[in-house]
């Protein structure tokens, strides 16, 4: 039998309603989807410092720069950075004293810096 001759002419309306209905549900999730993956585009940077001091991550780039403090345990950790390339160095009373000139940050990862500094203090800006 045909279906539009069918008894209930409201069937096949029904029908299409109902499929674009699902259409529409499926559309609005896989935007979703893609727009919360897209979101994610920064990373950071991580590592052991001196503790006491404090560590610096500069980008020339997006004329960013984040100090932070090295806690007691000797980490440090700098976050939310956009994905790009970094210095990261280590300030000892304001003075540059170690540096990492061109650290990349990945998206949504860390990259990790330890800055290796003699008994705990880095005595002079060295380049590793």
């Amino acid at each position: 039998m045909n279906a539009s001759f069918s008894i209930h002419p409201d069937a096949s309306r029904r029908s299409l309603a109902s499929k674009l209905a699902w259409v529409a549900v499926v559309g609005i999730c896989a935007a979703g989807s893609g727009a919360a993956q897209a979101a994610v585009t920064t990373g950071r940077v991580f590592g052991h410092a001196p503790a006491g001091s404090t560590v610096q991550v500069a980008s020339a780039e997006f004329g960013i720069s984040r100090t932070i403090p090295v806690n007691a345990k000797g980490r440090y950790q700098v976050g939310w950075l956009p994905v790009g390339i970094y210095t990261v160095t280590v300030l000892d009373q304001g003075q540059p004293r170690a540096q990492h000139p061109s650290v990349q940050v990945y998206v949504d990862r860390g990259s990790r810096v330890d800055m290796e500094c003699a008994y705990g203090r880095c005595s002079e800006l060295a380049a590793n």
